[in-house]
């Protein structure tokens, strides 16, 4: 009774932190590198594992708040799965003066500077990403690529766009709005969504039949009663039973993916 009394307030205490404390209390290592895209230098989060042996690595797409202490966090839990994470702040040089996320007076002003990035720019950033990832000593040359919200929707473009990586996963993003994309997909997507995000979800009917018509791998799983963003309102303390839920199925789900590569 007193064991299963102790792991229960384990569980609790974990499950009340915040981000930033998670980041705090993390065992992991953690450290901020730099890879230049165009004119600018890349600031970037890395979260290492702690393994034995050489991993894949998970490039983590943030959401259009740009790459907040949530975004690092989950990058953490990612490299506690096992594998090596790597979280570019796609709003490097961008702020006024010309520092990243944290420069930026609030998060709106944030959504302005990641919606004014061009997709040619953001491609260039994830193939770059996606160099370094498998130049990392302790990584093993595979490349997975994860976005939340924004970056859901880059995750599924960048599909479309690069051989390099071995899965793409969406976090209630959107897909390609033409078939024709669709078509020179390699790896298998996997979609994540909540059931009461309808702005996202009328758009998966279309990137199923696309995805099926080409030939491809397409997963949609959708979480009834979560809402957009339940990875992260999922963890916050006043946190809706179904958003709860969704994070908690959803976190095993990307296990198991992350477990094939």
């Amino acid at each position: 009774m007193r064991i299963t009394f102790l792991l229960f307030m384990v569980f609790a205490v974990s499950w009340s932190q915040t981000p930033l404390e998670r980041l705090e209390n993390s065992p992991r290592h953690h450290e901020w590198v730099n890879f230049n895209v165009n004119d600018k230098t890349i600031q970037s989060f890395l979260v290492y594992p702690e393994v034995s042996e050489n991993v894949p690595v998970v490039i983590v797409i943030h959401e259009n708040r740009g790459l907040n202490d949530w975004a690092r966090s989950m990058a953490d839990q990612i490299a506690e799965m096992g594998y090596i994470a790597l979280a570019p702040d796609f709003l490097s040089g961008t702020a006024p003066n010309g520092g990243g996320t944290a420069d930026y007076a609030d998060p709106d002003e944030a959504r302005t500077g990641i919606y004014n990035l061009t997709p040619e720019y953001i491609k260039t950033l994830l193939d770059t990403a996606v160099d370094y990832s498998q130049a990392i000593p302790s990584g093993n040359g595979k490349v997975a690529v994860i976005g939340f919200c924004w970056g859901g929707s880059q995750s599924f473009s960048f599909a479309t766009q690069s051989s390099a990586i071995e899965t793409a996963i969406v976090c209630y993003g959107t897909g390609p709005t033409t078939a024709e994309e669709y078509s020179s997909i390699e790896v298998p997507v996997y979609g994540f969504y909540g059931g009461n995000d309808n702005r996202v979800n009328a758009t998966i009917p279309m990137s199923e039949s696309a995805m099926k018509n080409a030939g491809k791998f397409y997963e949609p799983i959708i979480y009834e009663g979560a809402g957009h963003g339940f990875f992260r309102a999922g963890e916050e303390e006043n946190a809706s039973p179904s958003n709860q839920n969704a994070r908690e199925r959803g976190l095993d789900r990307l296990r198991s993916i992350l477990s094939s590569l």
